[in-house]
């Protein structure tokens, strides 16, 4: 099986959360603990004239983000375990919770904050892709629960078919790892690295 990866398409998401709801339920995260994440990024001011006509520069959008199962995962470099490894087959970063100790260096690393520490089972946890499923030719949770259809999952190379690797705000410059997550950016799209627009819940994605 060929590199695995996400698409995701702005220009179909709500931002219902409902990929986000449906991971925690069928993995029993506790409160606190999300494998995917809904960003709502937005900018711009309105403005009203000495004639009082208003004028604005006002944007929004949602981006879904789970692990991005990289192809040069920052997370896999610096495990002193060597617990979070890349699956040969698939591409699929995992972590193999008998080798991680829980030191937290997959979690400071990650450009995308994917790994977390669960101290109350002493290592880190994050998504997987839903690997079991996907061998048993299903597909993630979240892909399956999406009402919009704007997530789908399959081999990397058709991903990029449907999508550019990426490269929007308010994630790092592909560049950094070269995520595999390809997307289908919206008309009010803003580039990595953009100073446009800002998190506006960021206590639902820290």
């Amino acid at each position: 099986m060929a590199q695995q990866a996400f698409f995701f398409d702005m220009t179909r998401c709500s931002g219902c959360k409902t990929c986000e709801l449906a991971c925690k339920d069928a993995y029993d995260l506790k409160v606190g603990t999300t494998y995917r994440r809904v960003y709502e990024y937005a900018g711009g001011e309105t403005t009203k004239d000495a004639q009082g006509c208003c004028t604005s520069t006002c944007f929004g959008y949602y981006v879904a983000l789970s692990c991005c199962h990289c192809d040069d995962p920052a997370c896999v470099k610096v495990c002193p375990t060597e617990a979070m490894h890349k699956e040969p087959g698939t591409g699929l970063v995992r972590v193999d919770a008998r080798m991680c100790i829980g030191c937290g260096y997959c979690h400071l690393s990650c450009p995308y904050d994917a790994p977390k520490v669960d101290r109350e089972k002493g290592h880190s946890v994050k998504c997987d892709g839903c690997a079991d499923r996907v061998a048993a030719g299903g597909a993630p949770v979240c892909v399956e629960a999406c009402p919009a259809r704007a997530l789908a999952f399959g081999p990397a190379d058709e991903m990029a078919k449907r999508g550019e690797r990426a490269n929007v705000a308010p994630l790092p410059e592909a560049a950094v790892t070269v995520p595999n997550l390809f997307v289908r950016p919206c008309a009010d799209a803003r580039a990595a690295g953009s100073k446009d627009g800002r998190i506006e819940n960021p206590l639902e994605v820290q």
